[in-house]
């Protein structure tokens, strides 16, 4: 009698151990400072938050997504290992590009009017930017009730409309981990593969975080179709900075939108 874990327990907490493992990385190479983009003084002097304090509101927010997660797979219950067939490679690739399109949609349309709303970014969506200067475990650092908006509920919507079961969504929630984690890692690491297929990535969410790029970039966490489309994309350069690492310039500033 072997001990097994359910694949929705699995689903519930892999991607939870994924983000601390993934954030331990980023942390290990923090002091690589030719491939920062901020330095080392201007997360200390511009950050308005402590990591100390940031540690304890991902874990927050995660606890909530636990609960939710659990009660999710509860309710959809799983009938996979009942009907004993597996989905083909064409029918999770499906699900997985519907639910980043679920999850690009949902997250883009609430992160742009919790910017333009001006009660819930004062009072909600301003904690997340009290890191103006991004690093990877300060991924998921949001009030509550953000998390829950954006992040808990879209990864709800992502599960259910794209039908998944819970067995990839270990899989999928662990990439949409990974990916986030990494738009915030601080970072241009060379070879980095999410730099090479993903146009939204560390310097594109970075843009977001500065002042001049509040209003612009807010797809996350895969495309940027909903910046290109609806206006809200604001192109950068790479330049090296002189005392080592890299700064992220706008090519452009629209003062319309």
């Amino acid at each position: 009698m072997g001990f097994e874990v359910s694949d929705e327990l699995l689903g519930t907490f892999v991607p939870v151990l994924i983000y601390w493992a993934y954030s331990g990385i980023y942390v290990a190479l923090d002091s690589f400072e030719n491939y920062r983009l901020h330095t080392r003084k201007d997360e200390d002097e511009k950050n308005l938050v402590s990591k100390r304090t940031v540690v304890k509101g991902v874990l927050l927010q995660q606890t909530i997504q636990a609960i939710v997660a659990i009660l999710l797979f509860t309710v959809t219950g799983n009938d996979d290992g009942d009907s004993g067939v597996k989905p083909s490679f064409i029918d999770l690739a499906r699900q997985f590009v519907t639910a980043m399109i679920v999850l690009d949609t949902w997250q883009y349309f609430m992160h742009r009017y919790m910017h333009h709303n001006k009660f819930l970014y004062k009072h909600i969506h301003s904690q997340h930017h009290r890191l103006v200067v991004p690093y990877a475990f300060g991924a998921l650092y949001n009030h509550p009730v953000e998390g829950l908006l954006l992040d808990t509920i879209g990864g709800a919507l992502s599960f259910l409309l794209s039908g998944m079961s819970p067995r990839a969504s270990i899989f999928f929630f662990s990439f949409a981990t990974i990916k986030t984690v990494d738009d915030h890692c601080g970072l241009w690491l060379p070879g980095n593969l999410f730099h090479v297929f993903f146009s939204n990535n560390t310097a594109y969410h970075d843009v977001h975080h500065q002042l001049y790029g509040s209003k612009y970039n807010f797809s996350q966490p895969f495309f940027v179709m909903w910046d290109r489309i609806l206006g809200t994309h604001m192109p950068y350069s790479l330049e090296k900075r002189a005392g080592g690492g890299f700064e992220v310039q706008p090519k452009k500033v629209d003062k319309e939108n």
